[in-house]
C-alpha cells in the first residue's frame, strides 16, 4: 500500500462526519490506473459487476458511509473534457456505489470561485490531505494540514463548486 493510500485509510477511519474532495485537473497520470486508461482509449469499458472492480479504496468509503461520514466528491473541468475525463466519468458509477456523491462543474462556471491550487480531500471540515501531482500528473505524494484558515478556504471552496455542480447522473460528457 502506497504511503498517500496509508494516509487516506487512516484519515477516513478517523472521520466521523464528513470527507469531501475536489479535484481540480483534466488529467492524471497515476501508475495504477494507466493499464485500465490505455484500455479504456482503445474500447474497454468497466462491466457493472462490482466482483469485476471493487477494491480497498470502494471498501474504506462504504465502510466510512456505513458510520454515517458523508463522502463527497466535485470535480472542476475543462470542457470540452478530456480523454482521461470521459474515462473518470465511465468508471465514477463505481465511486457512487460505494457510497460516494460526485458532481461535476464546468471550469468556466468556477471561475470566480476561490478555489486551492491543489486537490484536496477536507475531513470532518478541519483536516486536510493535499494531493500533489507532478506536470505529467503522477503522484507526488500526499501533505497533511491543520490551519483552521485554510481548512475554511477548502471548505468554501468546495462548498462554493459542489452547490454549481451537476450530480453525476445528470453530467453528460
Amino acid at each position: 500500500m502506497s504511503r498517500t493510500d496509508l494516509a487516506f485509510v487512516d484519515l477516513l477511519a478517523n472521520a466521523r462526519r464528513s470527507a469531501v474532495h475536489l479535484e481540480l485537473r483534466d488529467s492524471y497520470g497515476i501508475d495504477g490506473e494507466a493499464a485500465e486508461f490505455t484500455a479504456w482509449r482503445n474500447g474497454w469499458r468497466p462491466d457493472p459487476d462490482p466482483s469485476t472492480w471493487w477494491n480497498d479504496f470502494h471498501t474504506w468509503v462504504r465502510d466510512a458511509t456505513k458510520r454515517g461520514v458523508v463522502v463527497r466528491r466535485a470535480r472542476v473541468v475543462s470542457e470540452p473534457v478530456s480523454d482521461y475525463i470521459r474515462y473518470e466519468h465511465a468508471c465514477t458509477f463505481q465511486n457512487i456505489a460505494a457510497g460516494e456523491s460526485v458532481r461535476w462543474l464546468s471550469r468556466r462556471k468556477a471561475s470566480d470561485v476561490a478555489l486551492p491550487g491543489n486537490d484536496f480531500w477536507l475531513f470532518d471540515g478541519s483536516l486536510i490531505m493535499w494531493n500533489h501531482f507532478t506536470g505529467d500528473g503522477a503522484s507526488a505524494g500526499p501533505e497533511l494540514d491543520d490551519r483552521p484558515d485554510v481548512a475554511k478556504l477548502c471548505a468554501s471552496a468546495f462548498e462554493a463548486v459542489w452547490e454549481r455542480a451537476t450530480p453525476h447522473e445528470d453530467y453528460r460528457v
